[in-house]
């Protein structure tokens, strides 16, 4: 039985597939470096349309076909792919959906206009790899969120799943990053994201803006741990005010991908350990 601790990065880039922030590159170095050091390794992203599936040799994971998700009352079926990180002896799971997922676009069309869905595709997305988890029995010690698009996966955890035996452990980290859209996930946002009767309104009001910003604050403010994607003059100054120093809480600051990121086993290790 291995007694290696478990992490999985749930993230909506991460390089080679997707790259909109620095933060894809680091994403992608964290993951074989904490592959590399010990610790059992996976990871979950959305599977947007400009991922070339050939390219990076997606294929459909067959045994975990069969989940519907359920969101703003409507069901969703949920199509699992796999990749294997390339340099990397560990896999890449992206989460797909014909009505979401297939466009070639990833939150503007052509014309550079916000789909009118993305509330539904990024509630979708948080539900969808959480359920994934529960279908992979795969406990994970460590879940580690980064992009606007996770930030509901914190509270999440701390409520809806927070019974589930395979999340009873699970420690989650945060990561905070620029600002990377200016419109709004629109009214019906906050109804969409309440997937059950255990959300209070008190829990999903940081949500309520439907913002950029309201997303990330949400991730922090319900995160075991926080860290910094970026440096803090890219980063708007009341997230680096607010969640720069929180009581309680274990923040990393800002370090480049290039750069140094052992304190982020540090940080794994040392949450899993308590």
């Amino acid at each position: 039985m291995s007694t290696k601790k478990r992490i999985l990065f749930i993230a909506n880039e991460m390089s080679p597939y997707l790259e909109l922030t620095e933060f894809a590159e680091t994403i992608n170095r964290l993951a074989i470096l904490s592959n590399n050091n010990n610790l059992e390794v996976r990871c979950i992203m959305p599977r947007f349309g400009t991922i070339n599936e050939r390219r990076h040799r997606l294929h459909e994971v067959v045994r975990l076909s069969g989940i519907n998700v359920s969101v703003d009352d409507d069901d969703f079926p949920l199509q699992i792919k796999v990749a294997s990180l390339p340099n990397a002896r560990l896999q890449v799971y992206f989460l797909d959906n014909e009505d979401l997922f297939k466009r070639k676009f990833v939150f503007h069309d052509e014309d550079e206009k916000w789909f009118e869905d993305n509330h539904l595709r990024t509630v979708f997305f948080c539900k969808g790899a959480l359920e994934t988890v529960k279908k992979f029995g795969w406990p994970p010690d460590i879940i580690h969120c980064s992009g606007w698009m996770t930030g509901l996966i914190p509270l999440y955890l701390k409520t809806v799943y927070k019974r589930e035996p395979v999340f009873a452990h699970s420690k989650v980290i945060y990561t905070l990053g620029s600002v990377t859209f200016s419109e709004n996930l629109g009214s019906d946002f906050s109804r969409a994201a309440r997937i059950s009767d255990l959300l209070k309104d008190k829990e999903l009001s940081v949500f309520a803006d439907g913002n950029n910003l309201a997303m990330m604050r949400g991730g922090a403010t319900h995160a075991d741990a926080i860290t910094f994607g970026e440096a803090d003059d890219q980063i708007d100054p009341s997230l680096v005010k607010d969640f720069g120093k929180v009581r309680g809480k274990k923040v990393l600051k800002y370090v480049a991908s290039d750069g140094d990121l052992t304190e982020y086993l540090n940080l794994y290790n040392d949450l899993a350990d308590n």
